[in-house]
């Protein structure tokens, strides 16, 4: 039995199997008998006893006609290493969502981030690593961040606390080609960026990054996290609790006008830094 965030991996693909053998109108033997397996087995994917197998998930795509879905979940949602456990299920609904909106209070978002960036942000957290794992979570995070211009449906607007701008992850040439690729996305309309100043303060109803997920066809999701930790929070209580903060931090953000000069200011700041070291 996996734990935490593995386990709830195990529940959205079993939850999602149901969904989908019911709509195709099988019972579990009878999907089962498709897909050269038992009914049982079937039944302990739907109840998260058992950990979904690739080979399986491509039969059953196959028999449902779900467009590679169970595929894509083992193995992006189950199998990837290259994310965290904790952040496997958020970066799988990213991927289905039609409008994601992100608060940060020390690092750009991970969809906003640089190779460069990426890069120095996990050697700080795994100084002990070798070039192989470093590579594959950078490889992770820069295929995230293809779905702002791929998925032409994706509204996305993140407001940066202005630490995000001032810490200088990776150096000054790192910050500066980092933060002039926010700007840039900003100004083409790719997304919407504001920056929460220091002289807000509102920032201290949020103890930690948030994003909101909206979907066409599902409810939304609110999605916080910390040093290590994450959570995906559904209760449809506590994610309007989490839209009320994300819109107190919205209220005290700079224009994006404003906030997009600001963000050129620092780019530019990094830029000499750079150029006199």
């Amino acid at each position: 039995m996996a734990n935490g965030s593995r386990q709830a991996a195990w529940e959205f693909f079993g939850a999602e199997l149901k969904r989908r053998r019911e709509d195709a109108g099988f019972t579990q033997v009878e999907l089962g008998t498709r897909v050269f397996v038992s009914g049982g087995y079937i039944g302990q994917f739907e109840q998260a006893i058992r950990k979904p197998q690739l080979d399986v998930a491509q039969r059953i795509d196959s028999t449902l006609q779900t467009d590679g879905i169970f595929e894509r979940l083992c193995k992006k949602l189950i199998d990837d290493r290259r994310y965290a456990d904790y952040f496997a299920q958020a970066a799988e609904l990213e991927r289905l969502a039609t409008e994601i909106c992100e608060f940060t209070h020390a690092l750009i978002p991970g969809l906003l981030q640089t190779p460069a960036y990426a890069r120095a942000v996990t050697l700080a957290m795994n100084p002990f690593a070798s070039d192989d794992f470093i590579d594959e979570k950078v490889s992770g995070r820069v295929e995230r961040g293809r779905i702002i211009k791929d998925a032409t449906r994706l509204k996305y607007w993140a407001i940066l606390h202005e630490n995000v701008l001032r810490i200088p992850v990776g150096g000054a040439a790192v910050m500066a080609e980092q933060l002039q690729h926010v700007a840039g996305l900003g100004r083409e309309r790719t997304v919407a960026v504001q920056v929460l100043p220091y002289a807000a303060g509102g920032y201290s109803v949020m103890t930690g990054d948030l994003r909101l997920m909206r979907f066409e066809d599902a409810p939304p999701t609110a999605y916080t996290e910390a040093v290590y930790s994450g959570n995906l929070l559904d209760d449809p209580a506590v994610v309007k609790q989490a839209q009320s903060a994300y819109d107190l931090l919205r209220a005290d953000a700079l224009p994006r006008e404003a906030s997009l000069a600001l963000i050129e200011s620092a780019a530019e700041d990094f830029r000499r830094c750079a150029s006199t070291t």
